[in-house]
């Protein structure tokens, strides 16, 4: 009766027993179930799109005749000839970098300022100041516009003794007005980041530091900020991806200043090319800018990741 019980029961798989399998099986399931929702949306809203705005950039708009219908047909990379020879966008990108090197390390520096004083045992009232850096954040782009707009507008702004003094919404000051902006908002997003990073330290630490007779000063500059480089790199990332994203602000103050063209930013470039309506020339500017974007966040973080490893 065993020999014959034995002989219908399938082989199990060696070192592995039934309840493992089944185990590995769940495991697998639940992984499934909670990844599926993710993948979904991520095909829908992320991949999809893109796929949709690379195949508008490989077409082109012809008509037959001078009164045909418009029929869209495939164009090679047409429309990326015509990226390349538009001055205009190059000229936006240029100020988008210029915008970025400037403004990116002072907005960084200022986040990291904050989130040090935070961290600092010698403050009081953190709550306070946590919710004060942070507050502007909570305030949408386009508001934010607003409310500087009127606040750098001579005829406007309750400090007209300076705004008549100083024309910040004039050619050669209005993309440090939008830095200002930019900075004034984005800050306390960062210092969250960083002070986040900060409370992840071991308090161990500080304690063995001033036992060695550091200062806190000392503890911040040799200590905190070793340790939180991957956090600031993780917001350098995120900045650079913002700053060649830069569309409300200038749009917005564009009702301000005649300084701002519509192809003064890249995405506004790409919002007015759109707007024509010139869809596959936009799609073309979005996935050059696109890989722009990808390249400039690669390179920064090889370049950080080779200066931290050493």
């Amino acid at each position: 009766m065993a020999t014959l019980n034995q002989a219908h029961t399938p082989p199990l798989k060696a070192g592995r027993s039934p309840r493992t399998a089944h185990k590995g099986r769940s495991t697998r399931e639940a992984v499934a179930v909670f990844v599926a929702p993710f993948a979904v949306l991520f095909l829908l809203f992320y991949a999809a799109p893109i796929v949709f705005a690379v195949i508008q950039s490989l077409l082109t708009v012809e008509r037959e005749g001078t009164f045909g219908p418009p029929q869209q047909v495939f164009g090679g990379f047409s429309q990326y000839v015509l990226v390349f020879q538009d001055q205009a966008f190059w000229a936006s990108v240029g100020r988008v970098l210029l915008f970025g090197v400037v403004q990116v390390p002072v907005m960084l520096g200022l986040a990291l300022l904050f989130a040090l004083l935070l961290d600092s045992p010698l403050l009081k009232g953190k709550r306070f100041f946590r919710l004060a850096f942070f507050a502007p954040y909570a305030v949408p782009g386009v508001i934010a516009a607003i409310m500087w707009g009127f606040l750098y507008s001579p005829s406007l702004s309750p400090f007209g003794a300076v705004t008549s003094e100083v024309n910040f919404l004039g050619g050669s000051l209005v993309l440090w007005s939008i830095a200002n902006i930019v900075t004034w908002v984005y800050v306390g997003y960062n210092m969250l980041i960083i002070y986040a990073s900060l409370l992840a330290i071991p308090t161990e630490i500080y304690e063995a530091a001033r036992l060695d007779g550091a200062s806190n000063t000392q503890i911040a500059w040799r200590i905190k900020i070793p340790l939180v480089t991957p956090a600031i790199i993780l917001t350098g990332v995120f900045s650079i991806i913002g700053t060649l994203q830069l569309l409300a602000e200038p749009q917005t103050l564009r009702s301000f200043s005649s300084a701002i063209s519509s192809t003064y930013t890249p995405n506004l470039a790409v919002y007015t090319t759109a707007s024509v309506p010139n869809y596959n020339l936009a799609a073309a500017f979005s996935v050059v800018l696109a890989l722009a974007t990808f390249i400039l966040s690669f390179v920064f973080l090889k370049a950080t990741q080779r200066k931290v490893s050493q």
